[in-house]
């Protein structure tokens, strides 16, 4: 593992192409459901977690260049995939065409190889990343300079020590309620991390359901308060518990949804619980649900269906100090905040 990982450093030392823009940034790409978050450190390094649907006509992927181009990224350092299921795998194989991927990361073997599809897709991915591959556990560091990214669950496992600044006893505990166990077993092996740029912070669980989101805020909140959030399992009730959310107890709210996926009114009603929330940030406008549940349109990237979307992306920037800024990239919205 630890020989992994240095042989991943020694690989991104040598990659830097650009100068980068001194702030760290994030990219959620819409991928209308699917997950495809692109993370770029201060120096131009990169992170990028899941490469959404596979399509034929390449969508999700050219959406991900699109966006690396946009930050001026030549190369992806490290790709991330949070768990082995379509949504968040599927442009994998594209996109390798189109710009290098250096390293992968992962939680390890998929558990669903009963199911053809998934074995087909894992098999593929094996050999996709052979040689450049590193398995992630709870507790590890994700080696990109710049920032400090800690991976807080992966293969079913939680980090047992609280990371800096957390610990605290989460009193909502004793109100928990466990779900059945979920349909989708690789969904409970997601990769979770959180990113630390200076006094701000970004939390990604990839879709680890509610049963297991519990072990990292119950009976003690080991993850602390978080900045900003990318709702688990794109804004679904399958995860984003109340005490995941009391505990943890966002400022800033982005939910990686699509036009028929997440965002039900009873995780809007969790999520504007918290006492430190701002501002929720939709990559699209949630047309089950009530518009008036929805978030401000301003800040909702795409408002349609999912047939002629033009697919806008929603960018953070964070400077070391806490300061970060959201913006709507179809309006050219933006709004500050500061790290509290």
């Amino acid at each position: 593992m630890i020989k992994a990982l240095l042989v991943t450093l020694a690989l991104l030392t040598g990659s830097t192409l650009f100068a980068g823009s001194g702030n760290l940034e994030i990219y959620w790409v819409d991928a209308d459901g699917g997950a495809a978050t692109l993370i770029v450190s201060p120096n131009g390094k990169s992170l990028l977690v899941d490469t959404a649907n596979r399509r034929d006509d390449n969508r999700d992927a050219n959406r991900i260049l699109a966006a690396a181009k946009m930050a001026g990224l030549k190369q992806i350092d490290i790709l991330l995939t949070t768990h082995y299921h379509g949504d968040h795998m599927g442009g994998m194989d594209a996109l390798s065409t189109m710009i290098p991927i250096a390293h992968y990361m992962d939680h390890g073997p998929s558990v669903e190889l009963d199911r053809p599809r998934v074995a087909a897709v894992y098999e593929a991915y094996e050999k996709l990343s052979k040689g450049k591959r590193t398995i992630v556990k709870a507790g590890d560091k994700i080696p990109l300079e710049g920032l400090d990214i800690t991976v807080v669950q992966s293969a079913g496992k939680s980090i047992t020590t609280p990371v800096a600044g957390s610990g605290a006893a989460n009193a909502s505990c004793a109100t928990f309620e466990e779900h059945p166990p979920d349909r989708d077993a690789d969904n409970d092996q997601s990769v979770g991390i959180i990113v630390r740029f200076g006094n701000f912070d970004f939390l990604d669980l990839g879709d680890l359901t509610w049963n297991y989101e519990k072990n990292l805020v119950c009976p003690a909140n080991l993850l602390g308060k978080i900045d900003v959030y990318q709702t688990t399992h794109h804004g679904l009730d399958r995860s984003n518990s109340p005490q995941m959310l009391q505990a943890i107890d966002p400022v800033v709210i982005v939910m990686n949804n699509g036009a028929t996926k997440g965002g039900p009114a009873s995780v809007f009603e969790t999520f504007r619980r918290g006492s430190r929330l701002e501002d929720i940030w939709q990559g699209h406008l949630a047309l089950g649900t009530p518009a008036e549940v929805n978030t401000n349109q301003d800040m909702i990237a795409n408002l349609g269906p999912t047939e002629g979307c033009e697919g806008h992306t929603l960018k953070l920037s964070a400077a070391a100090d806490g300061s970060y800024t959201m913006t709507n990239l179809r309006n050219g919205i933006t709004k500050s905040y500061q790290s509290k």
